[in-house]
């Protein structure tokens, strides 16, 4: 799995230049297959944060006064090229985060999927009219932008992510500065160079790089920065929403999530396998909307479980950049000690790990941080079958009836995604009703968002907002009430005679 792609250096960018400060530390990202330096880049201090949002700040009122449907050509702009570079950027983030190809060229494909829908937004950007009570009067609403926003993402989807947030930020009219994860820095970079290359104004994207202890703080903390759009773990997220509460700014977070996939007895088992698969190990678990557990009726549950560990055992793990390979390494070392010592906690609280459950060894992984495909027998109440893992590891639960599986569904902190395998559409409709999540699919897996439909989910999953879809302009925008009055005298509403 050796590569001879050379390592990259990268400053900051701000006011539409890329800086490299005298002096400044510097910290590198890691092919997590091979343990090779990706790229090199400037740890950012609360100084540099300070510069980018001021650079933000003075693009702000000629951003705003750009037509919208002009910002949205320079979007289209940015997805041709993103088109244009699909290959290489793929590979980036293969190389640089460890999903395999398949779902690297996924991850830049959401991007321009996304980017080209925000585009069209520039045409509408709805408000809406509605009738006075008072003659000679119009009423209405136009939306306006917040202002300086702060766009901090997490590794797992280094491309879409990040552009799910600056291309619905920018469209409305904001002005940002992007804060990606230090694990996949380069493929943020390489974002950040698609809009410059389509012609966005200086100071509209501003890129700094670093911890979130010293560049989020900043940035959240800031009182020119106006809204925040964060996503990561709970924890995090909680400390994010404090903090920016103490400015009274607007802050969405988009959390975790234990998604869990229903088979009732009735279902078309082929099918809630191929999806659980793909649910359960695709981008190795590293999903908020992966399958971390499946709920199966006590009538098919042997079956299906043994046709499940076989499947599990011929999956090909190994070099990610490889078309054949199934599923690639978890992304850091951190990861591969979190996932294992949820390995740990399983055996410990009397799981019955039926495959993987291990670190592999040998000469395709000693480089890397490659976990095998693991699956656990748990009784619903354990720390495996009610904590987010973040990595390829499977809780199988087994239950007696469809209100059961509802029940255990819905009784973990998160409400992310779900989804239910069955041919009783009654059944299938009241698990929609009754599933305590943002998502819910009906025979397909719990991954698989359209970035034309909202995103997001309940409880600790997030705040209440979503992204994605055309309800993502909420999350950037300001709603002004508009009152004309051509009456000609001095109307009082709710005063006047009626």
């Amino acid at each position: 799995m050796a590569s001879s792609v050379p390592s990259v250096a990268k400053g900051l960018f701000i006011g539409g230049r890329w800086t490299d400060p005298t002096g400044a530390t510097k910290f590198t990202t890691i092919n997590p297959a091979t343990g090779e330096t990706v790229g090199e880049f400037v740890s950012g201090t609360a100084e540099d944060v300070g510069a980018a949002i001021a650079s933000a700040r003075a693009a702000a009122a000629a951003w705003k006064d750009t037509p919208a449907p002009k910002r949205g050509e320079i979007l289209l702009a940015a997805a041709a090229i993103l088109r244009r570079r699909k290959e290489e950027i793929a590979r980036t983030v293969t190389r640089e985060m460890g999903k395999v190809i398949a779902e690297g060229r996924g991850d830049v494909q959401e991007s321009i999927d996304f980017i080209e829908f925000m585009a069209g937004e520039g045409r509408r950007l709805y408000g809406e009219t509605v009738p006075s009570e008072l003659r000679a009067k119009f009423c209405l609403t136009i939306r306006q932008p917040k202002g300086v926003v702060a766009c901090i993402t997490p590794w797992n989807f280094p491309t879409s992510i990040p552009n799910w947030k600056i291309a619905a930020a920018i469209i409305c009219g904001n002005t940002v500065v992007f804060k990606p994860a230090s694990t996949t820095a380069l493929s943020a970079a390489r974002i950040v160079e698609v809009y410059e290359e389509a012609g966005l104004p200086p100071g509209v994207l501003n890129f700094v790089t670093g911890s979130g202890g010293v560049v989020g703080n900043a940035l959240v903390s800031d009182p020119r920065v106006r809204a925040v759009s964060f996503t990561g773990g709970v924890e995090t997220g909680r400390e994010v929403y404090v903090r920016g509460a103490k400015g009274l700014k607007m802050v969405h977070l988009e959390l975790g999530g234990k998604n869990p996939q229903i088979v009732l007895e009735d279902a078309n088992l082929d099918l809630a396998l191929d999806g659980l698969l793909f649910g359960a190990f695709g981008t190795a678990g590293q999903r908020c909307t992966a399958t971390s557990r499946v709920i199966l009726h006590e009538r098919i549950y042997d079956e299906f479980l043994g046709r499940l560990l076989e499947r599990v055992r011929a999956l090909k793990v190994g070099d990610p950049l490889d078309e054949s390979t199934d599923m690639g390494p978890v992304a850091s070392r951190d990861q591969e000690t979190k996932v294992l010592g949820y390995v740990k906690t399983g055996l410990e609280e009397g799981g019955r790990l039926a495959a993987g459950g291990s670190k592999l060894a040998g000469p395709r992984y000693d480089r890397g941080f490659f976990v095998a495909p693991t699956v656990f027998e748990v009784v619903h109440g354990s720390r495996l079958s009610k904590e987010e893992i973040f990595g390829p590891v499977l809780s199988v639960v087994k239950v007696p009836d469809f209100a059961e599986a509802i029940r255990v569904a819905n009784d973990v902190d998160y409400g992310l995604s779900s989804s239910i395998y069955t041919r009783d559409i009654s059944r299938a409709l009241q698990a929609v009703d009754a599933l305590e999540a943002g998502i819910t699919y009906v025979n397909a897996p719990t991954i698989g968002a359209e970035v034309q439909l909202p995103f997001g989910g309940v409880k600790n999953t997030g705040n209440g907002g979503r992204e994605a879809g055309s309800a993502a302009i909420e999350e950037f925008t300001e709603v002004k009430t508009v009152f004309i009055d051509y009456s000609g005298r001095l109307q009082k509403a709710q005063i006047d005679p009626r």
